[in-house]
């Protein structure tokens, strides 16, 4: 499932619409990355799926406050 590890982030469903109005099934993916954080805790890299949304929320609280407050926690850290 794409789904952002720190924002907890979806896909969401919707219509795509035509010039004539028809509608048609379509999901709305996030914008999910694969990026690597260097965990100062730890003292080693913490590879997480994030949204773009997560990025700039690791950047303002920075890593460890951000995990704490994870809306999809892994076993992984």
């Amino acid at each position: 499932m794409k789904t952002c590890e720190i924002t907890g982030k979806r896909a969401q469903v919707g219509n795509n619409v035509s010039h004539s109005n028809k509608k048609s099934k379509r999901r709305f993916n996030p914008n999910l990355k694969t990026k690597r954080f260097w965990s100062e805790d730890e003292g080693r890299w913490i590879t997480l799926k994030v949204s773009a949304n997560g990025i700039k929320t690791i950047n303002k609280k920075g890593l460890a406050a951000a995990l704490k407050g994870a809306a999809a926690p892994r076993s992984v850290y």
